[in-house]
């Protein structure tokens, strides 16, 4: 009886074992220079383990990075701004429309949407002015790997 006391009962808590653990560690030793350059790369893998991008880097897998244009991001959020206002103008033109024939004279109302015309005749070329910069900048900015 004493040699079952002395016998461990198996344990169910906890993490499940590894097949194959990883148990052999190595150390390196990095300059500034090396070590902002590492740290450089490791960003733009856009790896979450520096220990996994060691790896890859040493195996040779293939190892993405991603390249984020500050630039270009701007100019696109303000582009998306840009044609959010122009939604709410297009709203705007048409409750203006209405409320001109709903509240003047034919006459008085024909007047005012002669001058609101002359105000969208001129938004509609700097409308087409954004859209040539728009293709400009794509094409000597943008560069599309396709």
């Amino acid at each position: 009886m004493d040699e079952k006391k002395n016998i461990p009962k198996r344990r169910y808590g906890g993490r499940n074992p590894k097949n194959d653990p990883a148990v052999f560690r190595y150390s390196i030793s990095l300059n500034a220079e090396e070590n902002a350059r590492f740290l450089s790369l490791f960003e733009q893998s856009g790896m979450d383990v520096k220990a996994h991008f060691i790896t890859a880097c040493i195996f040779q897998k293939t190892i993405k990075t991603v390249k984020i244009d500050k630039a270009a991001m701007d100019y696109y959020m303000r582009l998306t701004t840009l044609y959010a206002q122009f939604r709410a103008v297009g709203v705007n033109y048409n409750q203006v429309v209405k409320l001109l024939y709903g509240h003047f004279s034919e006459k008085k109302a024909a007047a005012y949407l002669f001058k609101l015309e002359k105000q969208t005749a001129e938004m509609a070329a700097l409308c087409q002015k954004i859209i040539r910069l728009t293709e400009e900048y794509e094409t000597k900015h943008l560069k599309r790997n396709g």
